[in-house]
């Protein structure tokens, strides 16, 4: 085999101008067969999780990343040695740590290949990962030591490598222990001596998960000696499974900011130091809506379709955007321009187990109710099932967040960036209401509506609101609107 006939898989932009990914799972390993098309990994990015497919039959030669990592797109994270043998002249070689800009591609493998790799129409491999080796003997910490200066900023280690590492007890090895920076802070706050754990990584870099596992072994209830555990409980570290992604240290608990998080915190950030909010309420009866509600479930028109009172309030902030087209806008701070959305991608915010997305309905000003409760049902199952795509949560123009599911009031939302306003729609719950002149019980929330100041004034926001919660009070109105 030659370096010629093997080719660097790099990871690609998966959404709209991402950066960087994060692998959490490979469904291969080196020494497997793979074809076109097929899955060889999951990625997770600050939109979306998504499974990548290779686009050439081959063998993997090399894993360059292990689950857990987060990756620059453009970066290579798979070696292949492609069918056939030769490959291009121009194509790389896998061994550099840090591979080269892509040669171009030859003409069976076009570029057009790339949108493929968004979404989940490709099934799984059924491929299944074997654990991974831990880098044994003189010739394994030997390589390793190429790579000692980029990790540690020390330059090469010597090229005799010290013995396996020893219990803390023994004298200090010769060649300091491989460990990424971030690795070892962790380490030195967890009290752990890198020099008694045994690596699982490549090359024998020793891992996040390698230290959590040592802080385990110290603090397992057997465990009654004051010194450091022996080296044998670590050595079965290839056949533990995969670490939390938080972890415990005595009274707090950490948990690394990465994919929907991150990307979340950085929006909000952004959008609370960059677009100046104001929030406005209205508590509104509610009680014609839910009746309304439960008369249109037993429509034939809505069956096997979720009718909720969302998809309600969802039409409601239709209409008033229709009344009042000036509030699906954005600024454009580049150009100094109010740019006005002639259409409406309803952004509909979801919690989901990888933390608050906001996908969206596109032209959802173009549907019927029964079509925009299909639209809604989807939406929330995809969210549900961690299967959003990057494309489903970009464009948005106007978005509701119910926080009333959770039992509160209101809130005071925050904009998705490059939006001027969000509804935030409270618990609809019985309070004791004024109505034809008599106290009476009735189906009661507040709605909050949150604008961007520079292009939205109190009159145009009070209008929206108010003609939002006026639909609610009054449904027939979606008639007489329309």
């Amino acid at each position: 085999m030659t370096n010629a006939s093997v080719r660097e898989f790099k990871m690609p932009d998966v959404g709209e101008g991402l950066t960087e990914a994060e692998i959490l799972k490979w469904y291969v390993q080196p020494g497997d067969t793979v074809t076109d098309g097929q899955v060889v990994c999951e990625v997770e990015t600050a939109k979306a999780a998504v499974e990548l497919p290779i686009p050439y039959d081959g063998v993997v030669r090399a894993l360059h990343f292990p689950e857990g990592t987060t990756v620059d797109v453009g970066t290579s994270i798979i070696a292949v040695e492609v069918a056939g043998g030769a490959a291009p002249a121009q194509e790389e070689a896998p061994a550099a740590a840090v591979p080269a800009a892509e040669p171009e591609k030859p003409a069976e493998q076009p570029a057009a290949r790339q949108p493929v790799l968004v979404g989940y129409g490709v099934a799984t491999s059924s491929t299944r990962r074997r654990p991974r080796k831990q880098a044994q003997g003189p010739a394994a910490r030997q390589a390793a030591s190429a790579v000692q200066a980029e990790l540690n900023g020390h330059g090469a280690a010597p090229a005799a490598p010290a013995a396996p590492v020893a219990p803390a007890a023994s004298a200090a090895p010769a060649q300091r222990p491989l460990a990424k920076p971030p690795v070892r802070k962790l380490a030195k706050d967890l009290g752990v001596d890198l020099a008694t754990v045994t690596p699982s990584g490549p090359d024998g870099v020793i891992t996040r998960e390698d230290v959590h596992a040592a802080v385990a072994a110290a603090q397992a209830p057997q465990q009654t000696a004051p010194a450091a555990p022996p080296a044998a409980p670590a050595a079965s570290a290839p056949d533990r499974p995969a670490a939390p992604a938080s972890y415990d240290t005595a009274r707090e608990t950490r948990i690394p900011v990465k994919g929907v998080r991150k990307a979340t915190a950085a929006a909000m950030v952004g959008s609370a130091f960059t677009a100046p909010h104001v929030t406005e309420f209205v508590t509104v009866d509610v009680t014609r809506t839910m009746k309304l509600v439960e008369e249109l479930k037993q429509d034939k028109e809505f069956a096997g379709l979720r009718v909720n009172p969302l998809l309600l309030i969802a039409k409601a902030l239709l209409v008033a955007i229709r009344r009042n087209p000036d509030i699906n806008a954005s600024w454009d701070e580049a150009a100094q321009e109010i740019v006005v959305k002639h259409y409406v991608n309803l952004g509909i915010a979801a919690a989901t187990p990888r933390g608050l997305i906001v996908p969206n309905i596109k032209d959802a000003h173009a549907k019927t109710l029964p079509e925009l409760a299909a639209s809604l049902g989807e939406l929330v199952s995809t969210a549900r099932e961690g299967k959003t795509s990057p494309s489903a949560m970009q464009g948005g123009t106007v978005t509701i967040t119910n926080v009333g599911v959770f039992g509160v009031d209101t809130g005071t939302p925050i904009l998705n960036p490059g939006e001027s306003a969000i509804l935030a729609v409270g618990a609809i719950k019985p309070q004791p209401w004024v109505h034809k002149g008599k106290v009476k019980p009735r189906q009661v929330t507040t709605l909050a509506l949150s604008f961007d100041h520079r292009l939205v004034d109190g009159e145009l926001g009070s209008k929206v609101l108010a003609d939002v919660a006026a639909v609610l009070e009054q449904p027939k109105r979606l008639i007489t609107w329309a």
